[in-house]
């Protein structure tokens, strides 16, 4: 099924006016999409990335930060378009296996580790008569060469949970990692307002963040392992964790203000053990959706960041 025969959101006016020289530019005309469908990815993006109400302004400065034309061949890889699939090919083969030995480091295992992912990417699948395929998550943003080596990263993290044995979240809290929630307990009022905060604060997360929450506090895997996974700096990582660490308990804090809570009394909430929580912290942290690239900005800076636990 092509991406033609699927329905999409509405276009806005910045979007119906960008879109012919944007779809131009991607090439995507050579991989079979029209105009018509690249217009929609475009609207898709500007959907999760802005507010309904944004101005035009914000709206062009997003799609014309996008990287239109890995947009393009991503999007026709998933929609099934064989020329784009070849070009995928020829261009990223050998930089998946070289990222996959490098979260690896064993031939053997990072073939298996590629190879186990080229049909989440084409798309074999099939779920409600439509495609599916993880390149429909990719939203040009970022390289698609940083987007692959985050997917690869989180195959292999879910490769590795699954291979062992699974240690309660009890003893890994008390071993010392953090994020972890013991089963249910009867709140008090506040506990259940802090609870219904801290789960919407972490929902709310994007992929990445979650995947580098979720690797560095329930697997406990160090900054250096996750930077190696991703190809990055590990003083990318740590700025990020820090950066991810601080958002989330700003969120935290501010729903509690908004659910009627003093400031005072939000601060004193947040110094709560997110173990007596009901707050299915793993499976909100580990859901299946792949996560962006860093950002140049994040990808750009050295300095190491203080990661506040």
């Amino acid at each position: 099924m092509t991406a033609s025969s699927q329905p999409g959101p509405a276009l806005s006016p910045a979007v119906q006016r960008l879109a012919p020289a944007l779809f131009e530019k991607s090439g995507g005309e050579q991989f079979g999409l029209s105009a018509s469908e690249f217009a929609r990815i475009l609207e898709e993006v500007a959907q999760k990335y802005l507010p309904a109400d944004a101005p035009a302004k914000q709206v062009e400065e997003l799609l014309g930060s996008l990287r239109i034309e890995e947009l393009a061949l991503a999007r026709a890889c998933a929609a099934g378009d064989e020329n784009a699939w070849e070009a995928f090919l020829t261009s990223y083969r050998e930089k998946l296996y070289g990222a996959a030995y490098a979260i690896a480091k064993a031939d053997a295992t990072a073939h298996e580790l590629a190879d186990s992912l080229y049909a989440d990417l084409y798309g074999t699948a099939t779920r409600d008569g439509r495609r599916v395929s993880k390149l429909n998550s990719y939203m040009g943003r970022g390289s698609l060469e940083g987007w692959l080596r985050t997917v690869l990263a989180q195959e292999y993290v879910n490769r590795y949970r699954s291979g062992r044995r699974l240690v309660s979240l009890e003893e890994r809290s008390e071993a010392g990692a953090q994020f972890a929630a013991a089963p249910p307990q009867p709140a008090s009022p506040a506990d259940s307002r802090l609870e219904a905060a801290t789960d919407a604060a972490l929902a709310s997360l994007g992929a990445e963040d979650r995947f580098l929450l979720a690797a560095y506090f329930l697997d406990g895997r160090t900054l250096a392992e996750i930077a190696r996974m991703l190809g990055v700096h590990e003083s990318t990582v740590s700025r990020k964790v820090d950066k991810t660490v601080k958002a989330v308990r700003k969120r935290i804090r501010d729903a509690l203000i908004a659910r009627g809570m003093t400031r005072r009394q939000a601060d004193e909430a947040l110094e709560t053990d997110v173990r007596d929580l009901a707050v299915n912290v793993r499976a909100t942290l580990t859901q299946e959706t792949a996560a962006a690239p860093f950002s140049k900005e994040e990808i750009g800076a050295d300095a190491p960041g203080k990661v506040n636990g």
